[in-house]
């Protein structure tokens, strides 16, 4: 009897949990919770095509890491990877940037992902790292379309042409095998980050999507093209997120558009951010982080107002693309890669960061969402990946703030 009632009460603490997560998964996304979604750059891996018939056998952007110096009076370089130079193809390693990620309260990989006329690149992190790391479903996964021209900037040479390797803007057929694509490969995928069970897809570059088909109306037509496949695969429609940055300018036209109506006229379901130095100027060579802090603020009060959608805001934990630049010209602010840095980004000041925003979104209708610059923009200067300066600082600082609570509770989100 006792064997019996063991049993019958496993059991039903069995299926208990199974029902929580299942509410879990419905909570995650709506008013009353907090999720918290990181970019990820994946050109941290060797054997990459593109890459190998570039720079040649073994060449990751881990090489630009490794050269970096200091370029001017209190310069720190370089950030040396407290894990090493690590494959983030290998998908051992990347189980534990996913241990790493999920047990300090993030929730949500978004890999920038491109793919160009030609096919795709960079997509070994993805699809052999992530989706192979055994641990996969501790996370979920989206994409941003990384829709940018590929420049050869690795490095720059200042005063050199700057040669387009790889296009952003795609014709109809390769856009119609980027539905099929992200539909079957990703969207179907457990870990997939689904918002009211959509799956959530962003786009990067607008100008390049509008120059791609030649219209705004073109575009559009192109993105409800997208929900159909998305909505004939089962789904029951497909979550746009827009990256609005930069100056909107419509195909054959010089005038500025105003974002907020080109947001509205492709029909995207919300905005975000993917740095603050797309929406503040960095006026000195060490721009304090308060600074660019305060100024994104007021950008992100504008875009609230702004956008009839829901807008994302972003936490960015510094920037220094000075790796990118080449080590033996002089250093100024001419240009990308060579241009000012925020300084003063501890992972104390990060974290208030960070504390300000979820304060604000509390008090906000919701969704309460936001995007951080990044995991692993290491040659941007942007990165919460342990390095042996700080260590485990910058992720300690989004779990203390964002990590689990009575109303956070766990990894699994999404539907």
């Amino acid at each position: 009897m006792n064997k019996l009632l063991m049993f019958f009460c496993i059991l039903m603490l069995s299926c208990s949990i199974s029902h929580k997560d299942q509410d879990i998964t419905k909570q995650k996304g709506t008013q009353d919770s907090m999720i918290v979604a990181c970019y990820y750059f994946p050109n941290y891996h060797k054997n990459d095509s593109r890459n190998r018939k570039l720079k040649g056998e073994g060449w990751s952007e881990w090489e630009l890491v490794k050269e970096a110096k200091p370029r001017f009076e209190s310069h720190h370089q370089p950030n040396v990877p407290q894990w090493g130079y690590t494959d983030e193809s290998d998908p051992e390693v990347m189980a534990k940037k996913i241990d790493a990620a999920a047990s300090h309260g993030i929730d949500v990989f978004i890999f920038d992902w491109y793919w160009y006329d030609d096919g795709p690149f960079l997509e070994r992190g993805l699809d052999i790292g992530f989706l192979k790391a055994a641990n996969n479903n501790r996370i979920k996964f989206s994409l941003m379309w990384a829709n940018h021209d590929w420049i050869d900037i690795h490095p720059y040479k200042l005063d050199s042409k700057r040669s387009v390797l790889y296009g952003g803007i795609v014709n109809k057929q390769t856009f119609n095998r980027i539905c099929d694509e992200v539909i079957n490969k990703y969207f179907k995928h457990p870990s997939y980050w689904k918002i009211d069970g959509k799956p959530y897809f962003s786009i990067y570059e607008l100008n390049k999507l509008m120059q791609s088909f030649g219209s705004i109306e073109a575009a559009r037509a192109a993105l409800d093209g997208f929900r159909a496949k998305v909505k004939a695969a089962g789904f029951p429609d497909i979550h746009l997120n827009a990256v609005v940055w930069g100056r909107s300018i419509l195909p054959g036209e010089q005038k500025q558009a105003n974002p907020a109506d080109v947001v509205m006229q492709l029909g995207f379901d919300s905005v975000t951010s993917y740095v603050w130095i797309h929406h503040v100027s960095l006026p000195k060579m060490r721009t304090d982080y308060k600074y660019v802090q305060d100024e994104y603020f007021k950008y992100w009060t504008k875009a609230e107002t702004m956008f009839d959608v829901p807008y994302y805001p972003n936490v960015t934990m510094g920037w220094d693309s000075s790796p990118r630049a080449d080590q033996n010209d002089s250093f100024g602010n001419f240009g990308y890669p060579f241009m000012h840095t925020i300084s003063g980004n501890t992972p104390e000041r990060f974290q208030k960061a960070l504390y300000t925003v979820k304060q604000r979104l509390v008090r906000s209708k919701g969704p309460h969402i936001l995007t951080i610059n990044c995991w692993n923009e290491w040659t941007e200067g942007s990165y919460l990946e342990p390095d042996t300066r700080n260590g485990m600082g910058y992720l300690n600082a989004v779990k203390n703030v964002y990590g689990d609570t009575p109303d956070k509770p766990g990894a699994d989100i999404g539907k």
